[in-house]
């Protein structure tokens, strides 16, 4: 039936095995729990270990690190059932029909996403940026994923069927971080997969700092930059590159690197601050971009 693949890099994540593992039972169904931390070397590791005691489940931290898009297929690659379920060590399970809302929309759909939310109060002032981006911008109802269906898709609780994954796969020559998930969504584009969106939620447990987001920002933007001059992704798929090549075409983009040299002290002082403004992040990323070569 189906298998739960739990891609870990420094977490615990025994407490969402649990609740995955009871919600599995209870549906009756044939499936395996597959967890494995990329060579984290976490002192976590000593709870993840418990997830070795529960039936049809397992825990293995991995002595090098391959990086998450290659740990994402080695565990599809290990997978012994017809479907995969992706989801972060870090997600928290918020729907006690989680499992049974899946099970029930599987027919008739090579891929199926749930979505994702970001709780309703910041955990910290120094997280508010991830937060406020996560929770205004990324979260989005079935409905309205449904408007661009390829193009809401996340790996981060999804169901794909895995002759389906096997077609595509994450590309482990990208080391990178960002944008795996854009890089998929446009390979199951061309493929005009069947791609369901369900109200089936699970929230975002583990938020970045407002710096470690500006970083991981500037180095998906060069990722992203990335797959675009190497022809792995199309213009048209990204607003972000569509916009990049309009700069680029118009000769614009030289201009805006000249501001944003000018400016980005002042964003980054209010991006890392304690009340991070969106407008000025959109600036930043704009920014960053046109100074990419």
């Amino acid at each position: 039936m189906i298998s739960i693949l739990v891609p870990i890099y420094n977490c615990n994540v025994y407490p969402l095995v649990l609740e995955l593992h009871k919600q599995c039972s209870d549906c009756g169904i044939n499936f395996e729990i597959l967890c494995q931390d990329d060579a984290s070397q976490s002192n976590l590791n000593i709870f993840n270990k418990n997830v070795n005691a529960l039936s049809d489940c397992s825990f293995v931290s991995l002595k090098e690190n391959i990086a998450h898009r290659e740990n994402r297929n080695s565990l599809a690659e290990q997978a012994k059932y017809q479907y995969l379920l992706f989801i972060d060590g870090d997600s928290i399970i918020i729907d006690n029909n989680y499992i049974k809302k899946y099970i029930d929309n599987l027919p008739d759909f090579d891929v199926i996403y749930g979505g994702r939310l970001h709780p309703e109060k910041c955990p910290s002032e120094n997280q508010k940026l991830r937060w406020k981006y996560g929770r205004f911008i990324e979260d989005k109802t079935s409905e309205n994923r449904r408007k661009k269906p390829y193009k809401s898709l996340l790996f981060n609780n999804t169901v794909i069927k895995k002759d389906c994954f096997n077609k595509v796969k994450f590309d482990k020559n990208i080391k990178k971080y960002g944008h795996d998930d854009t890089q998929l969504s446009y390979q199951l584009n061309l493929l005009q997969v069947k791609i369901n969106h369900i109200e089936n939620p699970v929230e975002h447990g583990d938020i970045d700092t407002n710096l470690d987001y500006l970083n991981k920002t500037k180095e998906s933007l060069e990722n992203l930059i990335s797959l675009y001059q190497e022809e792995k992704i199309d213009v048209e798929f990204v607003r972000l590159i569509q916009l990049y090549y309009f700069l680029k075409k118009t000769k614009s983009a030289f201009i805006i690197s000249k501001l944003y040299a000018v400016f980005e002290k002042s964003l980054l002082k209010n991006l890392t601050g304690n009340n991070p403004n969106l407008l000025a992040f959109n600036m930043f990323r704009v920014g960053y971009l046109c100074t990419i070569n």
